[in-house]
């Protein structure tokens, strides 16, 4: 076959670090705008891009051609220096080291979306360490609690 055809969903989860609260509405809207940027640029086709005060959610499609872990790392690098120019409230801002990622069922996307969509309504009355459970526990993800958060 000399054709490379993929199709893959990703939904990306990551928080700041300590989940401190520093993305307000100031910045919200540019971040996330500024996140799907940083997918376009390496060719992850950004579907929804969206979170709460301490954290994304990014669904894409996964690039054929570059590695998800390239793709983390310039996520928070690039985006992490940016908010720090957006003034002295931000000096301090940082993602944690970590990140979940998970594959979606092509009939799931619209659910997806829509989940993102709905942050706002979702965190009034369920956290982000919650939500995120419930995200491991969905997809089946052993994982350790003592080093999630961190």
């Amino acid at each position: 076959m000399g054709q490379s055809l993929v199709t893959n969903y990703i939904h990306i989860v990551f928080s700041t670090k300590h989940r401190v609260p520093m993305i307000d509405s100031a910045i919200e809207e540019e971040l996330h705008s500024y996140l799907g940027g940083i997918c376009k640029n390496l060719e992850y086709q950004p579907i929804r891009v969206g979170g709460y005060t301490n954290h994304i959610h990014i669904l894409c499609l996964l690039s054929k051609k570059v590695a998800l872990v390239t793709l983390m790392e310039d996520l928070k690098s690039h985006s992490s220096k940016w908010i720090k120019t957006k003034g002295g409230a931000y000096r301090n801002f940082y993602w944690q080291d970590g990140y979940g990622a998970f594959s979606v069922n092509p009939r799931d996307v619209d659910m997806i979306v829509n989940y993102i969509a709905n942050q706002q309504k979702h965190h009034g009355d369920k956290s982000y360490e919650e939500e995120y459970r419930t995200i491991l526990s969905k997809y089946e993800v052993e994982y350790d609690e003592r080093y999630v958060w961190d």
